[in-house]
């Protein structure tokens, strides 16, 4: 996709902190009155913000919701650097510079109506806002598998929705997904109660294999998070010949597709490419950047 395509569809604005969450792990909630990113913002799509004045390089943050009507986004974060400690210690009432929202989003396909998100520690947002959007359209029975080796940025509960395939002691669930009557589970290797024991891609893989043909027909799995986890859920929707879009994360400089300084080798059906993964992306078909 050309720069053109992006123009006017990106806004510059001057956003004001609303709320500020800090949980375990050094993970934060931010959310920003921002009505122009919370009008476009699409499940996938991420803003790049300003995260203090005398930083000059923003920060890729992955849009977790957002509410048009009340215009205000929100943004779930790791503070891992002196970019995002600095945006850790905004208070609310204060403004930080956000340009968004970018990227190409997530498209799901009403022939594949039992979607699979896959969501792995900062990665988890993306799936959220994709779970939103979904719950709205009754074509769709999402079904969220989510995993973390720090705490996760929410407290995990009982699930009040049965899962068939499921092993029977995984009943860890994102509260938030639960009371929008989105089954989830969580997964991890820290033994905590109710999480399934192990990888993601384990606890899909036999969810999946508890579906009959025909129910699994109607998978398609969409997926955010570290590069490894990506690559083995492409390898998971390969084994089940499942229809799979992933959302990569890289370090990013302009975000806007002048740089090209995030730039990713993808298979396209006239061969290698090199193709943006702030505005060429950051969705991607699974195929075209793990093969086939």
């Amino acid at each position: 996709m050309s720069d053109q395509a992006h123009r006017g569809t990106i806004f510059l604005e001057d956003g004001e902190v609303l709320s500020q969450e800090s949980h375990a792990g050094d993970q934060y909630l931010l959310r920003l009155w921002a009505p122009e990113c919370a009008r476009h913002a699409r499940p996938g799509s991420f803003a790049h913000l300003r995260c203090d004045p005398l930083l000059p390089m923003r920060r890729p943050l992955s849009i977790m919701r957002a509410d048009p009507a009340q215009s205000w986004v929100e943004l779930l974060y790791k503070a891992v650097g002196s970019g995002t400690r600095l945006l850790a210690a905004k208070q609310p009432g204060e403004r930080i510079s956000l340009l968004g929202p970018i990227g190409n989003p997530f498209a799901a396909r009403p022939e594949r109506p039992r979607p699979l998100l896959v969501g792995g520690g900062v990665g988890i947002p993306p799936m959220i806002f994709l779970a939103d959007a979904l719950r709205h359209d009754r074509t769709y029975r999402p079904f969220a598998i989510l995993g973390s080796e720090v705490p996760f940025p929410f407290q995990p509960r009982p699930s009040q929705h049965l899962v068939p395939g499921v092993p029977a002691g995984a009943i860890a669930c994102m509260p938030l997904l639960d009371d929008w009557g989105i089954p989830s589970r969580l997964a991890s290797l820290q033994g905590w109660a109710g999480c399934f024991e192990g990888y993601v891609t384990d606890l899909a893989r036999i969810w999946l294999e508890s579906l009959d043909p025909a129910a699994r027909a109607e998978v398609e799995v969409f997926a955010c998070g570290p590069h490894p986890m990506l690559e083995a859920v492409a390898a998971l929707a390969r084994d089940f010949a499942l229809p799979c879009q992933v959302s990569l994360e890289e370090f990013m400089a302009c975000a806007v597709g002048g740089c090209a300084g995030c730039v990713v080798q993808i298979q396209t059906a006239e061969g290698p490419a090199m193709k943006r993964v702030c505005v060429d992306g950051p969705v991607f078909d699974a195929y075209e950047v793990f093969g086939r």
